[in-house]
């Protein structure tokens, strides 16, 4: 069965962050939380959209770093 909800811990470690990121990410209403009476939940769902577009930068600057440097015919020898 798929966790819809992670603590706050998971949370971090799902998102490769510390702790104290996501406490002040929740009480700064960026992420969206219930509190259970002991301890933060957080849907899992809303961070699909976050994480694919992280997936498509690191993806399109691995493209950019891996093409080669053109030479450049305009530069000019100073000596």
């Amino acid at each position: 069965m798929k966790k819809l909800y992670l603590t706050m811990k998971e949370a971090a470690e799902y998102l490769s962050c510390p702790v104290s990121y996501v406490e002040s990410l929740i009480l700064q209403k960026k992420i969206r939380a219930i509190h259970d009476g002991e301890q933060y939940l957080i849907n899992k769902e809303q961070f699909n959209t976050h994480l694919e577009q992280v997936e498509k930068y690191k993806r399109l600057v691995e493209e950019i770093l891996s093409e080669p440097i053109p030479e450049d015919i305009d530069i000019k020898d100073e000596d």
